[in-house]
């Protein structure tokens, strides 16, 4: 399937997805959102990596930085933290640039690796996005986790990219649907920056826009 432009979803809404999906639909269907230490920091983290001035190259290494980037296969567009080309034998040409050069996406994230696979399925449709607009493969990438000061190597598998490719269509499911899940407190809600606007264990049907337009009835 191919998505039109103005169906197009939040890349970054992957791992939001992946970590709970009434947390998506919250943030991109009722557009709530809050802000807790983890967020800021992590937002502060991802304003120095999208510096789109900064441009280095060392030999035979070229970083890009804030790439915005698309895939009408996936119908998703957001923004890569930090490309790196590699110069070698396969990738694609860059203007100004002589030989062929490999794309390396490179996402950073607040904190330690989880345990889940989100940020990892975030950073393959990162990928499966380059791939559909440079038409070139991309067979890795890595993520850095600022906690930890350390890169994880991520291997872009064929079972990585078919998930990508269920969970991107489940995402359109619901936002055509203009559906918020319902609530299922999980161990993972007293971490979520939502956990106040959400209240998992008060709001069991309602939408949280529903809840709060009666709240804001009920005052004087």
């Amino acid at each position: 399937m191919i998505y039109q432009e103005e169906d197009y979803l939040q890349l970054a809404g992957v791992q939001h997805f992946v970590f709970c999906r009434r947390q998506w639909a919250l943030i991109h269907l009722e557009q709530q959102w809050a802000e807790n230490y983890r967020t800021a920091d992590g937002s502060l983290m991802h304003a120095k990596a999208h510096d789109r001035e900064f441009s280095e190259s060392r030999g035979d290494l070229l970083i890009k930085r804030g790439v915005s980037i698309f895939s009408a296969r996936l119908g998703l567009s957001g923004q890569c933290d930090v490309i790196e080309f590699q110069r070698g034998v396969v990738g694609i040409p860059l203007p100004g640039k002589e030989g062929i050069w490999q794309p390396f996406p490179v996402e950073y994230k607040r904190g330690r690796p989880k345990e889940s696979n989100a940020d990892v399925l975030q950073l393959c449709a990162q990928a499966m996005c380059l791939e559909d607009m440079l038409c070139c493969d991309i067979p890795e990438g890595a993520l850095y986790y600022g906690e930890t000061r350390r890169r994880e190597p991520v291997y872009f598998t064929e079972e990585l990219r078919s998930q990508v490719h269920q969970l991107t269509a489940q995402m359109h499911e619901l936002y055509h649907k203009g559906h918020t899940p319902k609530v299922k407190p999980t161990k993972s809600c007293n971490a979520c920056s939502l956990k106040e606007l959400c209240l998992p264990k008060l709001i069991k049907k309602r939408s949280v826009s529903s809840y709060l337009q009666t709240a804001m009835e009920d005052l004087p």
